[in-house]
């Protein structure tokens, strides 16, 4: 039996003719590429929701201290949030996000084996697309859970988020 990378196996009794060694490197590959996959798909959402809740930092604090402070809070709350949101913690809070977000990509990269110039060339195409996804997903995960999950709850715990709320 010969082992190969991350416990794949081919058993000794393939045939020496041409088909049976395709069939057996077609299941090599097969079996290679689904679990991959699978594994990528999932660090790459833990980038995307981690992106997209640090880019919610300006509004996520006042939900969270009227959740647990209560209605005495409101009022507070809603200073912080206006603070947060249009001050200049906004675009520093999106620069951070944008940074983590591009921090996940290259250590998803480089665990992919992207480590040098000439492998990036040559995955380029996946690389474009990989974070063209993951940015346009991230905002798009940002918007949802920033404009519309946590205005309702704000506006549901009585923060005073209803004359603005995106479907107004």
């Amino acid at each position: 039996m010969v082992i190969l990378k991350e416990g794949l196996c081919v058993a000794d009794e393939i045939d020496n003719n041409s088909n049976g060694i395709t069939e057996a490197v077609d299941g090599i590959i097969g079996a290679a590429e689904k679990e991959p996959i699978l594994d990528e798909a999932k660090g790459i959402w833990k980038l995307v929701i981690l992106g997209a809740v640090t880019a919610s930092m300006c509004c996520l604090p006042s939900v969270i201290w009227v959740l647990f402070a209560g209605s005495s809070a409101i009022v507070a709350a809603d200073q912080l949030s206006n603070d947060l949101y249009f001050g200049i913690a906004r675009p520093i809070i999106y620069a951070i996000s944008l940074a983590m977000v591009i921090a996940g990509l290259v250590i998803h990269f480089r665990s992919q084996g992207v480590c040098t110039f000439d492998e990036a060339k040559r995955q380029r195409q996946k690389i474009i697309n990989t974070t063209l996804a993951v940015l346009t997903m991230t905002f798009v995960v940002y918007f949802i859970w920033n404009y519309i999950i946590l205005e309702l709850i704000g506006v549901a715990l009585g923060l005073p988020w209803a004359e603005s709320a995106i479907w107004k």
